[in-house]
C-alpha cells in the first residue's frame, strides 16, 4: 500500500470516535449519564481530562469492574498479540510518556487517511516499515488489539496525565487482585457484548478493523470514468453496442460490513455490503457498493485478484467456501448414494487450484462453511431439472445438515434474482447408464407401476404439509413458474395442485428423505415360539342344492366318505379346488382343495385345504392376483359354504428351465376368466419361505380320506414332542436320536456360574464443570459397543442316563423326560475367569464329573465332544470338519480349583457308540451327520460335490467369494467389478478369476446379444455357464423414491437391483443370493423387497429373505445385513445359518415387519450361540502399536498370536509380514482431540477438556466461548451457560455464533441436544466391546463415530477395520490409504458369507443324498418282508 502521511485526530473526536462502539451495549441510565457528561463537556462545565476520567469510572461501574481492571486486562492482551507484534515499531525509548504514547498512537494510523476517517482505524497492521514476509496477518495471529483495549489505552494515559501521579494507577491494581475471580465469574454467566452489525464479539482478539481510505480514493461512478479504466476509445467499433456492465480486476481489496470497523470473511457474500479497495492501474477507488450479487455492484462486475494483506487471510476464507460448494455440488451429482464419510474422502484428497491462500481441505473446512454449501446446493437444486432428484436429500447433505445444526431455506427466498456462481459448477450431463433387462423383469415392473400409479390418480395423493418455519415456506407465491400459473388465483385451470416452484420447502424434502430411509433401531424382545394358528375366516352360507353322486366308498364310525357329490347342479368330485363365499365383499373369495367328502351327525361336510392368494403373503400387492400358493392349514367345514369349483393348475418348471432365461416375455401365465389360478410353491407363513410343493402322496388305502397338510401338521407336532424309545437308551427328537454318552448343547446348567463381566458404571462424580463442560451429557451407563449385556453362551452337557418319573399306577410318565447330564466347563467358568478364554479356543470344554438332572426343553440339540488326544487329526482340522465341534484336554475340579487329566471313563465314552453296532443306522437325522461317518470305517462316505461355478457381482473386494471358498461351495470364474482399486484388490487375491472393470449393464447387454468376449478380449460367461449368482447390487437408483410416480418408476427401473435380477433370469443359476444393507427389507414400504422377491418367483425359483448380524458368526462387530437366497427348481432352499457366536442384544433385532405381519428368522437357538462373543482384544491386540499417520505398508508382527481368532486370521502358514497396518494422518486439530479422550471405555467427544493447547503445527487452539442460556440444560453446577448458539434458547440459529478451531468441536454442543449428544463420536473402541458397523473411511465425526484405538491416539487402521471384517491377514487391498478402506468398508464380513456358504453346501449334500435313497429303502422293505 502507498506511504501515508501522519494526521492526528483532535481528542475529543478520537473519543467520541470510540464510544460510539460500545455506547449500544450500554444501560440506559448508563446512556443517559454519558449523555449528560457530554453534553456539560461542550458547555465547558467540566475540562476534557475530566470528562475521560468520569467516562472511565462509569464504564467500569457499568460492567461491574471497578477502576477498568477488565479493560486494563484485555489491553495487556491487546499489547501481547497486537501492538507488539504488530506494525507498530518499537520506540528506543523506555519510558511511558504522554509524548512517546502520542507518538505511538500517531505511527499506527493511516498516514494519507483524511481526518475524519481516524476512528476506523486500527492500533495495528498498518507499519509502513515491515517487510512483506513479516506483515503478513493471518487469522489466529492476534495482531490487533480488541475494541475494548483500544478505548482503554486512551482512558488510562489521560487519567495518569491529568492527575500527575499514580495514586489512581494503584488503586486499579489493587482493585484487580481483589476483583479478579469475580471478574472470571461474571465472564462466564454473562454473555459477552457484539457488535450490532457484523454479530462479531466484541472483545475477540482476532476481529479485524478497517484502515481507512486511500488517498486521494474516488467513488466508484468516478473512478469508472476514469480514462485509465476505459476500455475502448471512441472510434472504436462495438462501442456503442456494449451492453453488459464494464469488468475490472482489482487488487489490494477489502470488504467491510458495518460503517464502523469491523470485516467478517461472510461479508463479501452477503448483500448490502460495501467494498473498500484500490485498483491495479494506479486508481485508488472507496466504498464500492453495495453489492448486490456475489461481487456485482450497480456499476461493474469485479473480477478479484489479491486482496490486502489484513484482509487476505478473511478472502481466503470466502475463497474456501466458493471452492468447497464446487466440490460437494459436483461430487454429489454423480455420487447420489456418497455418505458423510465419502464425502470427506474426497475433499481430503482434493487439492485445491493453485495460487490460493489454502494448500488442503479438511473437515473442520467443511464444517466450518457448512451452512453457506448448503445454501449453493439449495440454490443449485432451485434451478435443477424437474426429473432430477434434489441433492440436498441425499444421504451425505442429510448428515452434514444434522452434525452442522445447518439452518435451511435461510436466505433463499432472499435470492430471487439469478446469482452467477463465481466458480463454475460442472452439472453432470451423463446421467445413470440405462439398465439392460430381460423382458420378464421389465414387464413385471411395467405391470406392477403402472397399477400403483394408476391407483395414486384416483385416489389424489396425501397433502404433504411445510414445516411453515424456513423463509421459503413464508414467501409468497412468486405467480410466474410452471406450477403458480396453473394456480386458479392467477388464472389457471388448478389441475396440477402443484406448489410454486420457489417455494419447494427444503426441510419436508430432507424430512421425507429421512422418514422414508432411516429406521429406529428395536429393543431386541426375544420371539417366543407359540403354536400356529391360524386367522379365523369368515366365511358365508348360502342356500344351495346338495345331493351325493354315487355309494359311500368307506365308512369310519358315524362319517360314509363320498366321492362325488352335486352343488347347484355342478358335480364336484374329491381333489377338485372350490370357491368359499366371505361375509365381507371387500374380501376376495377364498380358495381350497377338497380332499374328502363325508356325511355325518352335522351334515354334508367337505375337508378344506385352504390355498392362499399371493396378495396374501409377502409379495402383497406386487404378486400376480392369479397366482396361489400352498399352506398347511386346513379345517372342517359344511358343503353349503361353497360357492362354486375353480380350476387351479400347478405350473411345474420345465425341463429346460435353466436354459430358457431372457426368452419368457409374457408375464402372464393363464387367462384371467374369474374361475382359473395356478399354483407353484408352498409357502411358509412364518418365515415367508416359497418352496416347491412337498411330495406327499396318499397311500393306496385312503385315497378319499388324505390330506397333506394334516399328515405334515402331525409329523411336525410328533417331531417337536420327545418320545422315550427304550427308558435309559433313546429319546427320539425332531432333529436327531439322543443316546446315553451323547453330548448335547443346553441352554443352562445349574451351578455354573457366569462368565459376563460385572457391570460398572463408567460416569464420575467428581468433575470439574468448567475444564470438562459437556461431560454432563453423559447421563446414560449404556456404552455402544459394550459387551456387558451380551448372554453367555449355551452349556454342554454329555449324557449319563435317560429317565422317567413313574405314575401311581407304576407305569413311565412318558412325556416327562429326564436327562442326567456330566457338566462341561469352559474356560470362562472356571475359577480363573473370563481372562481365561482370551487364550484359549473358543471351542474348547473341561470335562468335570459334576452331574447335573435336565429336562428336556432345555435341550437345543446334539454337538460333538472329543478329547483332544485321542483325535486322528489336528484339532485345528477337527473344529473346521463340521458344525458345533468341541474338544477338551483337562478336566476341572471346581471344589479344588484345579486342573486335572480327564478321568478314564471319560476318554473311552467318547469312543462308546462308534464301530460296530451301537447307533448305527438309528434314525435319519441331520445333527448326527457331523459325527457318524467316523462312526463305521466300512459305512458309505459322505458324497462328494463339485464347487459351483460362481459369477460375482458388485463384488468389490471379495468379501462375499472368500467366504464361499472357505465354505468350500463355489469357485469364482468370473466377477464384475466396476472401481478399479477394488478390481485389482479381487485380482490379486483370485488370480484364476476373469475380473471385468466394467458397467454390469453393458455387459449383459453384449451376452444377450450373442458376443462370446469384451472389447478388452475377455471371455464372457454363456449361458448355462454359471452355476451360482451372488452380489450386492447398491441401491442409487431409487434411494430418493417416496412416492410412485412416472419419474420415480424410471430411476427404479433403471437401478441396479433391476440389472442384477435380470443376470439371474438370464443365466438362471442353481443358487442366487442378493445382500444388501438391513433397510434393504424396509425400502418404499418393502416395495423394493417384494419386486425382487417377485422376479424370483415369476422366474421359478425357490426363495426366501432373512436379515442377519454378521456378529453372531465370529466377528467383533455389529453389522446387520439383509440376505435374499433363491435356489432353483430341483434344489433344496437353504435355511439361514444359526448363529454361533453370543451377541449384544440390543443389536440383534433381525425380525421383518413387511404390511403389519412380523416375520422373524429360522433360527431354532434363537439370539444366542454355541460360542462366546468376539472382542476388541480377541480381533487386534496383537498388532503392533503404530501412530497417527503410519504409512509402512510392510511391517514386522512383533509377537505371537493371543488369542483363538488372532490364529485364525494369521492362519497356520508362517507370515512375518504384517501387511496394511497403516492409519490415516488425521489433521493438526484432530490429533490433538484424540490426544486429549481418555482411556476409559465409553469415552468421546464428551470428555475432552475445554482448553487452549499447541498444536503439532505450532499453532494454537482456542477454548469454546458458551455465550448463551440453554433452555433444555439450564446451567453448570458453577452458574456457567452451556449453550453455544441462540438456538439453545430457543432463538433461531446465528451465523456469528459459529467458533472454530477450538478442541471442542462447536459443532457437537450446538446440535447435541436434537441428535442423542453426539454420543460415541470421538470415541474409543473398548476393549471388551466390538466395533459399530466398520465404515468406508473411518471419522471421528463421521456416522460410526467410535473410531479411535482403544489406547492409541489415532484412527484404527486398515489391517484392524479388515480383522473387524474377518479377513484374513493374508488378504490384500489394493490403492491408497483411503481405497483400502473403502475396500473394507463394503465388503460382506467373510465368516458371515462362510455360514451362508455352509448352508448352500448343507442343501446340496442332502440333495445328492436323497437321489437314490428311494430305491435302497425299498430294497430294504423287501428285504424285512
Amino acid at each position: 500500500m502507498p506511504a501515508r502521511t501522519s494526521v492526528c485526530l483532535p481528542e475529543d473526536d478520537q473519543v467520541k470516535q470510540k464510544l460510539r462502539l460500545v455506547q449500544d451495549f450500554l444501560h440506559d441510565d448508563a446512556q443517559d449519564q454519558l449523555t449528560s457528561l457530554e453534553e456539560k463537556m461542550k458547555s465547558s462545565e467540566i475540562s476534557m481530562d475530566v470528562y475521560i476520567s468520569k467516562v472511565k469510572g462509569l464504564l467500569g461501574k457499568e460492567l461491574n469492574l471497578e477502576n477498568g481492571s477488565h479493560l486494563d486486562a484485555v489491553e495487556q492482551n491487546g499489547k501481547a498479540n497486537g501492538v507488539k507484534n504488530g506494525s507498530v515499531k518499537e520506540e528506543k525509548s523506555e519510558d511511558v510518556s504522554m509524548d512517546s504514547q502520542e507518538d505511538e498512537e500517531e505511527a499506527v494510523k493511516s498516514p494519507t487517511a483524511p481526518k475524519g476517517k481516524s476512528g476506523r482505524r486500527s492500533k495495528a497492521n498498518s507499519d509502513t516499515k515491515k517487510s512483506p514476509a513479516s506483515s503478513r496477518v493471518t487469522r489466529n495471529g492476534g495482531k490487533q488489539p480488541t475494541i475494548m483495549s483500544m478505548f482503554s489505552k486512551v482512558c488510562k494515559r489521560k487519567s495518569e496525565d491529568l492527575n500527575g501521579e499514580s495514586t489512581n494507577g494503584q488503586n486499579e491494581q489493587e482493585s484487580e487482585k481483589e476483583k479478579e475471580e469475580d471478574v472470571e465469574e461474571e465472564v462466564k454467566t454473562t454473555p459477552p457484548p457484539k457488535c450490532l452489525d457484523c454479530k462479531q464479539y466484541l472483545d475477540d482478539i482476532d476481529l479485524k478493523f478497517f484502515q481507512g481510505d486511500p488517498d486521494n480514493a474516488l467513488d466508484e461512478p468516478e473512478m469508472l470514468t476514469d480514462e485509465r479504466l476505459s476500455l475502448f476509445d471512441s472510434n472504436e467499433d462495438g462501442f456503442e453496442s456494449y451492453e453488459d456492465l464494464p469488468q475490472h480486476k482489482i487488487t489490494n481489496f477489502r470488504s467491510v460490513l458495518d460503517v464502523e470497523v469491523h470485516s467478517s470473511d461472510w461479508n463479501l457474500l452477503n448483500c448490502l455490503l460495501i467494498f473498500f479497495f484500490f485498483f491495479i492501474g494506479g486508481v485508488p477507488a472507496k466504498k464500492l457498493g453495495p453489492i448486490n450479487a456475489w461481487w456485482i455492484t450497480a456499476f461493474a462486475d469485479y473480477i478479484l485478484m489479491e486482496p490486502s494483506e489484513e484482509y487476505a487471510p478473511i478472502f481466503a476464507l470466502m475463497q474456501e467456501k466458493i471452492y468447497m460448494s464446487k466440490i460437494v455440488v459436483e461430487f454429489l451429482q454423480k455420487n447420489r448414494d456418497a455418505t458423510y464419510e465419502d464425502l470427506l474422502n474426497k475433499i481430503e484428497t482434493t487439492v485445491p487450484p493453485s495460487g490460493l491462500n489454502f494448500n488442503c481441505f479438511t473437515e473442520d473446512t467443511l464444517l466450518r462453511h457448512a451452512q453457506f454449501v448448503v445454501e449453493q446446493v439449495e440454490s443449485y437444486d432451485e434451478v435443477r431439472d424437474s426429473d432430477e432428484q434434489p441433492i440436498i436429500v441425499t444421504p451425505c447433505m442429510r448428515d452434514l445438515i444434522k452434525l452442522a445444526g445447518v439452518t435451511l431455506g435461510k436466505r433463499r427466498a432472499a435470492r430471487r434474482q439469478a446469482i452467477r456462481h463465481p466458480t463454475k459448477i460442472e452439472k453432470d450431463s451423463k446421467g445413470p447408464t440405462k439398465a439392460t433387462t430381460t423382458k420378464l423383469v421389465c414387464q413385471i415392473f411395467d405391470a406392477f407401476f403402472s397399477d400403483q400409479i394408476e391407483q395414486n390418480d384416483k385416489e389424489g395423493t396425501v397433502k404433504r404439509h411445510r414445516c411453515g418455519v424456513c423463509e421459503v415456506c413464508q414467501s409468497p407465491d412468486c405467480g410466474k413458474c410452471t406450477a403458480c400459473k396453473d394456480m386458479i388465483k392467477f388464472g389457471g385451470s388448478g389441475k396440477s395442485k402443484q406448489a410454486c416452484k420457489q417455494r419447494r420447502c427444503p426441510n419436508l424434502a430432507v424430512k421425507e428423505a429421512e422418514d422414508d430411509e432411516n429406521l429406529e433401531e428395536e429393543e431386541d424382545i426375544p420371539v417366543q415360539k407359540s403354536k400356529k394358528v391360524s386367522p379365523a375366516k369368515r366365511k358365508k352360507q348360502s342356500q344351495i342344492k346338495l345331493a351325493w353322486i354315487g355309494e359311500p366308498v368307506k365308512t369310519e364310525g358315524k362319517r360314509q366318505y363320498y366321492s362325488k357329490v352335486c352343488v347347484n347342479d355342478e358335480e364336484l368330485e374329491v381333489g377338485d379346488c372350490v370357491s368359499i363365499s366371505t361375509d365381507d365383499p371387500s374380501i376376495p373369495l377364498y380358495l381350497a382343495r377338497i380332499p374328502s367328502l363325508w356325511e355325518d351327525n352335522n351334515g354334508k361336510m367337505f375337508h378344506a385345504h385352504w390355498f392362499l392368494r399371493g396378495i396374501n403373503t409377502v409379495l402383497g400387492k406386487s404378486a400376480d392376483p392369479l397366482e396361489l400358493v400352498i399352506v398347511d392349514d386346513c379345517e372342517d367345514m359344511q358343503l353349503n359354504y361353497v360357492q362354486g369349483k375353480v380350476d387351479v393348475m400347478y405350473k411345474s418348471p420345465s425341463n429346460n428351465w435353466s436354459m430358457e432365461g431372457g426368452t419368457d416375455s409374457d408375464v402372464n401365465i393363464i387367462e384371467d376368466d374369474g374361475k382359473s389360478f395356478f399354483y407353484q410353491f408352498w409357502y411358509d407363513t412364518d418365515f415367508a419361505r416359497f418352496e416347491m410343493p412337498p411330495k406327499t402322496t396318499p397311500s393306496d388305502n385312503c385315497p378319499f380320506t388324505f390330506c397333506g397338510s394334516c399328515v405334515r401338521n402331525k409329523d411336525k407336532e410328533e417331531q417337536e414332542t420327545p418320545r422315550v424309545g427304550y427308558v435309559s437308551v433313546m429319546i427320539i427328537m425332531s432333529n436327531c436320536n439322543l443316546y446315553s454318552n451323547y453330548c448335547l448343547i443346553i441352554t443352562a446348567l445349574p451351578g455354573v456360574k457366569p462368565a459376563s463381566p460385572v457391570k460398572r458404571s463408567h460416569r464420575k462424580d467428581d468433575v470439574d464443570e468448567d475444564l470438562y463442560p459437556e461431560y454432563y451429557r453423559k447421563s446414560s451407563d449404556y456404552i455402544k459397543g459394550s459387551n456387558l449385556d451380551a448372554p453367555e453362551p449355551f452349556r454342554v452337557g454329555r449324557i449319563k442316563e435317560i429317565f422317567c418319573h413313574r405314575r401311581s399306577n407304576g407305569k413311565s410318565e412318558l412325556s416327562e423326560v429326564k436327562l442326567r447330564l456330566y457338566k462341561f466347563y469352559r474356560p470362562e467358568n472356571t475359577h480363573k475367569g473370563v481372562k481365561a478364554s482370551y487364550h484359549a479356543d473358543v471351542n474348547q470344554l473341561y470335562w468335570s464329573d459334576e452331574e447335573v438332572n435336565v429336562s428336556m426343553s432345555e435341550v437345543l440339540g446334539r454337538c460333538q465332544v472329543e478329547y483332544g488326544e485321542d483325535l486322528n487329526e489336528t484339532i485345528q482340522e477337527y473344529s473346521s470338519g463340521g458344525p458345533d465341534r468341541f474338544y477338551f484336554l483337562e478336566a476341572y475340579n471346581a471344589k479344588a480349583k484345579s486342573f486335572e487329566d480327564p478321568p478314564n471313563h471319560a476318554r473311552s465314552a467318547v469312543h462308546k457308540g462308534k464301530g460296530k453296532g451301537k447307533g448305527k443306522g438309528k434314525g435319519t437325522n441331520k445333527a448326527m451327520s457331523a459325527q457318524e461317518p467316523q462312526e463305521s470305517q466300512t459305512g458309505p462316505q459322505p458324497p462328494k460335490m463339485s464347487k459351483y461355478r460362481t459369477l460375482d457381482v458388485f463384488s468389490g473386494c471379495g468379501g462375499l467369494s472368500e467366504g464361499f471358498h472357505q465354505a468350500g461351495i463355489s469357485e469364482t470364474h468370473w466377477a464384475i467389478e466396476m472401481w478399479e482399486p477394488a478390481a485389482q484388490a479381487f485380482r490379486l487375491n483370485n488370480p484364476g478369476t476373469t475380473v471385468f472393470t466394467e458397467d454390469c449393464n453393458v455387459l449383459l447387454k453384449l451376452v444377450m446379444s450373442g458376443e462370446k468376449t469384451n472389447s478388452l478380449g475377455q471371455k464372457l460367461p454363456q449361458k448355462g455357464d454359471v452355476e451360482m449368482l451372488c452380489g450386492g447390487p447398491p441401491c442409487q437408483g431409487f434411494s430418493g423414491m417416496n412416492r410412485f410416480n412416472s419419474r420415480t418408476y424410471s430411476k427404479f427401473k433403471n437401478s441396479l437391483v433391476v440389472s442384477y435380477l435380470s443376470y439371474c433370469d438370464y443365466y438362471r443359476p442353481k443358487f442366487f443370493l442378493l445382500e444388501n444393507v438391513r433397510n434393504f427389507v424396509s425400502f418404499k414400504r418393502s416395495m423394493v423387497l417384494k419386486l425382487t422377491l417377485r422376479c424370483l418367483v415369476r422366474m421359478g425359483y425357490q426363495c426366501t429373505f432373512g436379515v442377519l448380524q454378521a456378529g453372531q458368526y465370529g466377528v467383533a462387530q455389529t453389522r446387520r445385513r439383509a440376505i435374499i437366497l433363491a435356489a432353483a427348481p430341483g434344489e433344496k432352499l437353504p435355511r439361514f445359518p444359526e448363529p454361533l457366536h453370543v451377541f449384544a442384544p440390543r443389536a440383534c433385532s433381525l425380525s421383518v415387519v413387511v404390511d403389519e405381519k412380523k416375520y422373524v428368522s429360522n433360527a431354532t437357538r434363537g439370539n444366542g450361540g454355541i460360542y462366546r462373543t468376539i472382542t476388541v482384544r480377541d480381533t487386534m491386540s496383537d498388532l503392533p502399536e503404530i501412530r497417527n499417520g503410519a504409512s509402512s505398508l510392510e511391517i514386522s508382527y512383533n509377537g505371537e498370536p493371543q488369542s483363538w481368532f488372532q490364529r485364525q486370521m494369521r492362519g497356520t502358514q508362517y507370515q512375518p509380514i504384517l501387511r496394511d497396518h497403516i492409519c490415516k494422518d488425521m489433521s493438526a486439530l484432530v490429533e490433538a482431540r484424540m490426544r486429549h479422550i481418555p482411556l476409559a471405555p465409553g469415552s468421546d467427544w464428551r470428555d475432552l477438556p475445554n482448553m487452549e493447547v499447541r498444536l503439532k503445527d505450532g499453532t494454537m487452539t482456542r477454548k469454546l466461548r458458551y455465550t448463551h442460556p440453554d433452555k433444555k440444560n439450564g446451567r453448570s453446577s458453577t452458574g456457567a451457560l452451556r449453550g453455544v448458539c441462540t438456538c439453545a434458547d430457543g432463538k433461531p440459529c446465528d451465523p456469528a455464533d459459529r467458533q472454530f478451531n477450538t478442541l471442542i468441536p462447536w459443532c457437537l454442543p450446538h446440535t447435541g441436544n436434537r441428535h442423542n449428544h453426539w454420543a460415541g463420536l470421538y470415541g474409543r473402541l473398548e476393549w471388551d466391546g466390538f466395533f459399530s458397523t466398520t465404515v468406508t473411511n473411518p471419522e471421528p465425526m463421521g456416522k460410526q463415530g467410535r473410531v479411535l484405538h482403544a489406547e492409541q491416539h489415532r484412527v484404527v487402521s486398515v489391517r484392524e477395520c479388515a480383522r473387524s471384517q474377518g479377513f484374513p491377514d493374508t488378504y490384500r487391498f489394493f490403492g491408497n490409504i483411503l481405497d483400502k478402506h473403502r475396500q473394507v468398508g463394503n465388503a460382506v464380513p467373510p465368516p458371515l458369507s462362510r455360514a451362508i456358504g455352509l448352508e448352500i453346501k448343507k442343501c446340496v449334500l442332502e440333495r445328492i443324498k436323497e437321489e437314490p435313497t428311494d430305491e435302497i429303502k425299498q430294497e430294504k422293505m423287501e428285504v424285512s418282508d
